[in-house]
């Protein structure tokens, strides 16, 4: 009797893939590239919310037929003024439903979108504008266009600069800027004199052609831009939808700059498979508020925004009666003894359960209500390390959280716990078409069909990327264990070797000491030195509440670092930790940064992260009084 042959293809929650995890060509319903899934999308789904944005306060829909007419006007008037397929063009501006109409837009019609963060300077939006041979560039507003302003004579080749919104513009008289108004004029009348021609370009990509071009945050040196094709984004979409799957009735709420993978992938890309309506953030300022508002069905943050909402609902306990302190106290219990089974994969046994129940009913649905989590099917969290308290925190309280890991040149994703498989402390388990393997100095290498073409111009550095028989460097340490799943310890180039010869990693250090209230981050130091230190951000919020509260006077952010009581504060925080690790781990003195760090400064990234070197090289006067 002959074996019956394996099926082509499977369907999860509506959506078709190749039966086989990484087999090419790579079909998400029958589609080999990201605009003909974007063209079949659209055409299926017509009337269907795919964005909602507010406008003066009222939250304003706006159909998948929106989303294709635009799209395409734009991939038609960007032709029509000179792009050319392979060309780039950069966008910034804030999240907007505009964003991803040009993404699919310029891809559409064979360009390659790169985004750039708002909070970047003019010139690095020159460094940028040059090295990725942007072609046009699009601004939000004023402030933005300002940038372009200032070094417009240093961006020769751009052609077209096309602003977003008028206000405070409306006497630009420029001849290299335009409104978004008449690009789409533009649009409109290429289409009526080449109907079908939008369609026709969409038919000519392929899987390998360049889609999106990435760059890196460039926490060592100028960014990186990744070149990242179809095929790796439909990788990333598979892999995706086989262990987070985004359902057709989702809500999500898109709030982290788009210019970054983890967002473009979870409000632009997953989207498309899944059918579900992105929701925009009013700006970064709004998210909390927008989040109650939209209560949505999956949320994906970084670790900063996690631990945000962990610090405003502890200063809301701290506020509450002394009932409600012990009641949220009993509630939170019972959380901890049920989540100690759900993320041991364990069954929870009927007391725990009942108990549970009890508490959820009568406290913790009211927090998650309270913060827009109600309807929250899974939460996520990437981009850089979450502490394990933290994680076991919300799993308590009743938000399944899971921890992920991804890069730009893995298209974002390439581990993944999941709410029904989930080892609290790893990154879970490779996704599927993705295979992991640690090298013999113990660094994390990847290899599959999301991992990125190379970095545009730079065959140099692309070579340094990727060992001799072709896995991805991640520049990461960490283990495998018996089940699969993956631990990152550390960063290559973080190890510390202190003067007495021991190697540390201060990942796990850095991640226990951000899961106190009072400390928003902190880079330990101690390379070729005889003890470890540490440079300490203060929680802004809970640390000036803490002032208040106990009539410490304070007149700025520096005053309040200075406050001998605030120290004190923030040394009991550090001997907490220190309990937790050997000796030659633990911190023996500390200094806090008295700057109010934002995305704008240069020692954090867009996504909230430190730069370590930069941290170091900026407040070495703070390392050298603690060694002297």
């Amino acid at each position: 009797m002959e074996n019956s042959p394996l099926p082509a293809q499977i369907t999860i929650n509506g959506v078709q893939f190749n039966a086989t995890p990484g087999q090419r060509p790579l079909r998400v319903d029958g589609c080999v590239t990201i605009c003909q899934l974007f063209q079949s999308r659209c055409a299926e789904l017509g009337d269907r919310t795919a964005h909602r944005e507010k406008d003066l306060g009222v939250w304003k829909s706006y159909s998948w037929a929106d989303y294709w007419q635009h799209a395409k006007w734009i991939g038609l008037a960007l032709r029509q003024l000179g792009l050319e397929r392979g060309d780039v063009v950069s966008v910034l501006s804030e999240d907007r439903k505009e964003w991803a109409w040009f993404d699919m837009g310029i891809q559409g019609i064979g360009g390659i979108a790169s985004g750039v963060y708002t909070t970047d300077a003019a010139n690095q939006l020159q460094y940028l504008i040059n090295d990725s041979g942007s072609r046009f560039l699009i601004v939000e507003d004023e402030e933005q266009l300002d940038k372009f302003l200032e070094i417009e004579d240093e961006v020769p080749d751009l052609l077209k600069v096309i602003i977003l919104e008028d206000e405070g513009l409306h006497e630009l008289d420029h001849p290299r800027c335009m409104m978004i108004e008449d690009l789409y004029d533009i649009g409109k009348q290429a289409e009526a004199e080449n109907p079908g021609l939008f369609e026709a370009e969409v038919a000519l990509a392929k899987p390998q052609d360049t889609a999106l071009l990435v760059y890196t945050s460039g926490t060592t040196g100028q960014p990186k831009g990744a070149m990242l094709s179809h095929e790796n984004i439909l990788a990333a979409i598979e892999s995706g939808a086989r262990a987070l799957p985004t359902l057709a009735s989702d809500e999500q709420l898109c709030f982290l700059p788009l210019c970054h993978i983890l967002e473009r992938d979870v409000s632009v890309f997953y989207p498309l498979a899944g059918r579900c309506t992105v929701n925009f953030a009013e700006s970064p300022e709004t998210v909390f508020a927008n989040l109650q508002e939209v209560s949505p069905s999956t949320f994906t943050a970084v670790p900063r925004v996690w631990e945000k909402i962990y610090s405003q609902v502890q200063i809301l306990t701290q506020d509450a009666t002394p009932l409600g302190r012990l009641a949220f106290g009993m509630a939170l219990k019972a959380g901890l003894a049920r989540a100690e089974y759900l993320t041991s994969g364990k069954p929870v046994p009927a007391g725990v359960a009942a108990r549970y129940w009890v508490w959820d009913h009568l406290v913790l649905k009211n927090v998650r209500r309270m913060l827009g989590m109600d309807r929250l099917r899974r939460g996520g969290s990437g981009a850089a390390p979450i502490s394990t308290e933290l994680l076991t925190w919300y799993w308590a309280i009743g938000v399944p959280l899971v921890e992920g890991f991804g890069m730009t040149e893995t298209a974002g994703l390439a581990s993944l716990n999941t709410t029904e498989e989930n080892r609290i402390g790893t990154i879970g388990r490779a996704v599927a078409g993705n295979d992991i393997r640690i090298s013999d100095q113990g660094e994390i290498q990847l290899k599959g069909m999301n991992v990125f073409q190379g970095y545009w111009r730079n065959n140099a550095k692309t070579a340094e990327t990727f060992t001799s028989d072709g896995w991805l460097r991640t520049g990461d340490l960490g283990h495998i264990d018996d089940d699969g799943y993956i631990t990152i310890t550390g960063r290559l180039k973080d190890i510390i070797i202190t003067a007495g010869g021991k190697n540390i990693t201060p990942a796990e250090i850095e991640s226990r000491l951000k899961f106190s209230l009072y400390v928003s981050d902190a880079v330990i130091v101690g390379d070729q030195r005889k003890f470890l230190s540490a440079l300490i951000m203060i929680d802004q919020e809970n640390v000036e509440k803490f002032a208040q509260d106990r009539k410490i006077p304070f007149s700025n952010f520096a005053s309040l670092c200075a406050a001998p009581a605030v120290k004190e504060l923030i040394g009991a925080e550090v001997a907490t930790v220190n309990k937790e690790f050997a000796r030659v781990e633990q911190i023996k003195d500390f200094r806090l940064i008295d700057v109010l760090l934002t995305a704008e400064d240069d020692e954090l990234t867009a996504t909230m992260k430190l730069k370590r070197g930069l941290v170091e090289k900026k407040h070495a006067h703070l390392i050298e009084d603690m060694y002297n």
